[in-house]
This record gives C-alpha cells, sequence and structure tokens, in this order.
C-alpha cells in the first residue's frame, strides 16, 4: 500500500503532520511533508486524533468542463483553454465531516474530482517543471449550488459555500494514470459517476503549467481537475462517496445549514 500521508489534531488542539500506519496510528512528522517534514519521536495512537482535511490550502485552484462526457451534460463544448475558477480556503472540509446544505439553494450538487497537492512554489513553469511541483493526490467533491450557478454570470457564490470542498482523506505521492474515479450516493450499488482519470481533456502537469502563468502556486495549494459525468443533486440526510484507486475513499454527509 502507498505511504498515506494525513494532518490530525489532538484534543488538546494540537495540529500535526504525519504518516498513517496500517494500524490507524500516526507517525508524527515535524513539518508538512512537502516543506521537508521527517519523523519525529512522537506516534499518535488511533484512537488519540482527529483527521483533518490533509492540507490547509491558501487556495483552491478548480478546473471546470475538464472531462467531454460532462461538458455534454451540461449542454456546452469543451473549452479550448482551462475553465478556472476558485474556491476559497474555507469551503475546505474532511473526511466524515457534513457538507452543510445553505438556505439560499434548492440544488447542490455533487462533483467527485481527483485533487492535485503542490508541493513547490509554482510560477512560470514548463511542463516539465510543472509535474516536479505535484507533490501528491487526493480526492474532492467540488460541491455547488447548481441553481445558484445557472443563475450567476460567475460561480463564486455557488461554489464558495462553507464546507463545499470536502478533501481527504489522505496524501499519496503516486497515482496511475488510469486510476478510476467513482461516486456513489446513500447505498446505491452502481456509482453516480465512473470514469478514469485518463478522461482528462487537460493533464494534470498542463493544469498546473497553465495555472502557474496566471498565478504563482505555493507549497499546500490544491488544484481540483475536474468532474466526469453523472453530477447530480444531494438532499439533506445523503451521504456521498467519492472513490479513486490507488487512494482510497471521501465519504461525507449532507446536514441543513
Amino acid at each position: 500500500m502507498a505511504q498515506r500521508y494525513v494532518r490530525v489534531k489532538t484534543p488538546q488542539g494540537q495540529t500535526y503532520y504525519g504518516l498513517l500506519n496500517l494500524n490507524r496510528s500516526v507517525e508524527v512528522l515535524d513539518a508538512p511533508p512537502w516543506l521537508g517534514g521527517q519523523s519525529s519521536d512522537l506516534t499518535l495512537e488511533p484512537d488519540s486524533y482527529e483527521l483533518l482535511a490533509p492540507c490547509a490550502p491558501s487556495k483552491i485552484v478548480a478546473v471546470g468542463k475538464n472531462y467531454r462526457n460532462h461538458a455534454a451534460e451540461m449542454g456546452t463544448a469543451v473549452p479550448e483553454e482551462p475553465l478556472l475558477f476558485l474556491k476559497p480556503p474555507t469551503t475546505v472540509t474532511a473526511n466524515g465531516q457534513p457538507i452543510f446544505y445553505p438556505k439560499q439553494s434548492q440544488r447542490v450538487d455533487y462533483e467527485g474530482e481527483l485533487a492535485i497537492v503542490i508541493g513547490d512554489r509554482a510560477k512560470d513553469c514548463t511542463l516539465e517543471q510543472a509535474l516536479s511541483k505535484i507533490w501528491g493526490y487526493t480526492i474532492a467533491n467540488d460541491v455547488t449550488a447548481r441553481d445558484l450557478q445557472s443563475k450567476d454570470v460567475q460561480w463564486t457564490r455557488a461554489k464558495g459555500f462553507d464546507s463545499f470542498c470536502p478533501l481527504g482523506p489522505w496524501i499519496v505521492r503516486e497515482l496511475s494514470a488510469g486510476a478510476q474515479l467513482q461516486t456513489f450516493l446513500n447505498d446505491a450499488a452502481e456509482p453516480q459517476q465512473s470514469a478514469p482519470i485518463s478522461d482528462m481533456v487537460f493533464s494534470p502537469e498542463f493544469l498546473v503549467s497553465y495555472i502557474s502563468q496566471i498565478m504563482t502556486l505555493l507549497p499546500g495549494d490544491v488544484v481540483l481537475t475536474g468532474t466526469p459525468a453523472g453530477i447530480g443533486p444531494m438532499q439533506v440526510g445523503d451521504r456521498i462517496r467519492v472513490e479513486i484507486e490507488g487512494i482510497g475513499s471521501l465519504e461525507n454527509f449532507v446536514a441543513a445549514r
């Protein structure tokens, strides 16, 4: 199994980065792993911490319509260049935590996605340089108030509510190019979304290079790479699980705000 890098909080309120062991204990690092964190003498036992989102990004850069089948279901063409938008850091929430349904919306959708975690400052990168700036991969749910997205000219409100970016549960360093992404609603046997990440129009390294020509990406920043076809609404009480082969699963539930 690939090493799983986590971010945790103790009952005393201390936050640590660490390596998750098979028995669920955490080997604490002395700094974020992308900043060269090394093993310390501290190990947290399985019941002695809370699992947080695996990083605390300064920004989340998201990409719209990066799967042809999703662009088609939205009734639009694939953009000629990556379609970018931002989600505020306050949207980030952890595995197992609620997605809060805002009173302003009548339709809130799931969007399962592969998320890139940046490991080094990235500015004006070539494709080769961009690949080296990708530290690892995790899972995201780009939750969207679909009715507000249709209503507004831009997407800040629809994408920006607190809890609208579940992230986690951990980061892995490597991922197969053909890894399957699947999204499940409640106890359904069949996934709502299912596609290999190789179906992306613009590859992870292309996205990082492209974004770095616009804004500087900082260590710990997150890039959401787009969602495949099969998006759909969630209701209060629903559970949504996004799985990516080689990473694991991210599960959250929907609660009234």
